[in-house]
């Protein structure tokens, strides 16, 4: 094992972690996703807008992977503050004006509102999970790249004792 301490100016070039997958679509709202040894998914939309309902909207996908990136960073966050929990349960909606979709360039295309619930089964204190939540939206990137976007984003986290 070896241990390193260096300035800042000497720590060279920052951790980066590249991801990549490949998509097709065959001329419809259906898009086949290959995300390589993680598998496949699908987004569509639904009949009554067009699509074959086939899979989760994109903007749903958007929500999803706010959850799934909430989840992984409450976990890695709450072993580094020795915080104890069961479960989280999500549920979560979002907000659009269609007509930024429909061409209005004065409308935004994408979230107007984002709402987030999460409920913590935990035996610790609302001040503890409190910690948690605050260290996890700040380091969450699906979280932070929807606030950086100007999104009104509304997060609630419940706390609740297990049965």
């Amino acid at each position: 094992m070896s241990t390193e301490i260096v300035s800042e100016a000497n720590a060279g070039e920052p951790l980066l972690r590249r991801k990549s997958l490949s998509a097709h679509t065959a001329g419809t709202m259906r898009t086949d996703i290959d995300c390589g040894e993680y598998g496949v998914l699908v987004t569509d939309e639904p009949e009554a807008h067009g699509g074959t309902g086939k899979g989760p909207s994109p903007l749903q996908t958007v929500l999803a992977a706010l959850t799934g990136c909430e989840s992984v960073t409450f976990n890695r966050t709450a072993a580094e503050f020795d915080f104890d929990y069961e479960s989280i349960s999500y549920e979560a909606q979002y907000t659009i004006d269609i007509r930024g979709r429909l061409g209005n360039r004065n409308v935004r295309q994408h979230f107007q509102t984002v709402r987030l619930e999460a409920t913590v089964v935990t035996e610790e204190s609302e001040a503890r999970l409190r910690e948690v939540v605050e260290e996890t939206e700040a380091r969450c990137p699906v979280y932070n790249l929807i606030n950086d976007a100007r999104v009104k984003l509304e997060a609630r986290w419940i706390r609740k004792p297990p049965s």
